[in-house]
């Protein structure tokens, strides 16, 4: 007869009832800090990509504004339209570049209505300002040494007056853009660190029931692979279940936001929303495996005297 130590070890199981099962974990500890853990780096995660729809927003609603020499004719107007729309800083949306015909009284107009000034009172009956293009940029332009070669190339056309826009605020933008992802960067980078040391704890101490049962597979000749393999398959288990929940969680907080705050909805993008849950599951599968195989490992290496 074939000695097997799975065979023996059943036979142990079977006239030992108090052993616990090999593997067996107390699940609810475990799962809840997994869960936890990994909804905290999905709302960091949600908030990044948030942040970064909201930048791109914020940058596609920047204009560069040509104004236009007075009384030109529509022809002219239209040759300047098509001058403008083929460059390739121009930003386009469905082939359609996005510049904007503004006449000087719309324009008075908006002036009125943002610093309640009438402008006739205070610049005389004729209105001062010009006919413009309010043209706007794409994503990579919006750099100041960038911009103000746009402004030099704009202004070398024929009829155009002047060109203008916020100078500094690009700067300003992106430097706080900057900022914001470095903070985001460490907080995440730290937090995982501290996630990772929390569940690799949670773990060992809930591995901790289990040494004697450990200790007993090796006595009777089990390999270290055949003792391994069941905590890795329920730290596997553990893992998903952990992400499914935290992907639930966030979904849930992310529907609530959007019905309670204006204009959310439009900084979701679905694409990336999925990439994120999918990495929050690898995360905690690999957290999952990786803590468990650790916390094993020490068990498989511990002396007889240190499991007392």
């Amino acid at each position: 007869m074939i000695f097997s130590p799975k065979s023996f070890y059943n036979r142990i199981l079977k006239r030992m009832p108090k052993f616990k099962k090999l593997g067996g974990t107390p699940n609810v500890m475990v799962i809840a800090s997994l869960t936890i853990a990994l909804f905290l780096i999905g709302l960091c995660g949600l908030l990044t990509l948030n942040a970064k729809k909201l930048t791109e927003i914020v940058k596609q609603n920047i204009e560069v504004q040509v104004h236009l020499d007075n009384d030109l004719p529509t022809e002219k107007l239209d040759l300047i339209f098509k001058q403008i729309a083929k460059y390739p800083f121009v930003l386009a949306k469905d082939q359609s570049p996005q510049i904007n015909f503004v006449s000087k009284e719309v324009a008075a107009q908006q002036f009125m209505k943002e610093s309640g000034e009438d402008i006739k009172k205070l610049l005389g009956s004729d209105n001062p300002l010009h006919n413009l293009y309010a043209v706007k940029i794409k994503d990579e332009y919006f750099v100041e040494n960038r911009l103000k070669e746009i402004k030099t190339t704009l202004e070398q056309i024929d009829g155009v007056y002047e060109v203008a826009y916020v100078e500094n605020f690009v700067d300003e933008v992106n430097r706080n853009i900057a900022k914001i992802y470095v903070v985001l960067s460490i907080f995440i980078f730290l937090l995982l660190i501290v996630i990772i040391m929390l569940v690799n704890n949670t773990i060992k101490l809930a591995m901790y029931s289990q040494r004697f049962l450990i200790r007993s597979m090796q006595l009777v000749g089990a390999t270290d692979a055949f003792i391994r393999k069941p905590f890795l398959v329920k730290g596997a288990i553990q893992g998903l279940i952990g992400g499914f929940l935290a992907c639930t969680f966030l979904i849930g907080l992310q529907q609530i936001a959007m019905q309670q705050i204006d204009g959310f909805r439009s900084l979701q993008e679905m694409d990336k929303l999925v990439m994120l849950l999918v990495i929050i599951l690898i995360i905690g599968l690999l957290i999952g495996l990786t803590s468990t195989y650790r916390a094993v490992e020490k068990y498989l290496k511990m002396s007889l005297d240190d499991l007392y």
